[in-house]
């Protein structure tokens, strides 16, 4: 499997391009902030022939670049339809001081989105990519899971970082959802998965599961106080 990643924009946002091996077609994960250029040169250097966009969740530092990176490679994009609305209008989720971020920028209409559902099995350039509906940082998000071939590995999004998790503060997010997701969700999945998150760096499942307070909140069905957490 190739993965090839960097941090996107303002925000970090990781942009990942996932293929079989070079020259071959991949798949496009969370496209942010001044994702273009940077994803060009990736495609271009390993004659890589993009097929579809899929997105953890519709914050804007996750969906910024979905339109030219779509209508460039003539590729759809997928969304869970609970973040839809972020999609229509995305400042209404972040505040104002956000606006002027979103000043100029064209976001996909949510019909030209095909919609993931929870379990549902995504077989694009040959990688085979699992949806698990985890809300919590958003009502609509998701992860993926696929595998690397040594181990399993998740595109975890905002639910799961080293050390953190996301955060629930911004509208339609949630602290009681974001335990629930981290129980049934992250906590049965094998401690030799690759957590491939949203920000910062790679992690495993164990690591999260030895280290990461929240983890152990949700192991012990806590209900402490809800984390600052990361992403937008």
């Amino acid at each position: 499997m190739l993965i090839r990643s960097f941090p996107a924009g303002a925000f970090g946002t990781n942009c990942y391009a996932v293929a079989t091996g070079r020259g071959q077609e991949c798949v496009i994960v969370d496209p942010g902030m001044d994702a273009v250029d940077p994803l060009t040169q990736i495609i271009a250097e390993d004659g890589l022939k993009p097929v579809a966009v899929v997105l953890t969740h519709g914050h804007l530092d996750h969906t910024f670049s979905v339109v030219p990176v779509c209508e460039g490679y003539d590729i759809p994009a997928y969304l869970h339809p609970a973040d839809n609305g972020m999609l229509t209008d995305p400042a209404r989720w972040f505040g104002p001081q956000l606006a002027r971020l979103v000043a100029g920028a064209r976001f996909p209409d949510p019909s030209e989105v095909r919609p993931l559902d929870d379990g549902a099995v995504l077989d694009l350039a040959g990688v085979t990519l699992t949806v698990r509906h985890a809300p919590g940082h958003t009502e609509g998000s998701v992860m993926f899971s696929l595998d690397l071939g040594e181990a399993p590995g998740l595109f975890a999004g905002d639910v799961l970082f080293e050390g953190s998790v996301g955060r629930v503060d911004l509208p339609g997010g949630s602290w009681q959802s974001m335990l629930a997701s981290l129980r049934d969700v992250v906590l049965p999945m094998d401690d030799d998965t690759v957590v491939l998150p949203g920000h910062g760096g790679i992690t495993t499942i164990g690591r999260e599961r030895a280290t990461n307070p929240y983890l152990a909140e949700a192991a012990s069905s806590g209900t402490g106080p809800a984390p600052r957490g990361r992403g937008l």
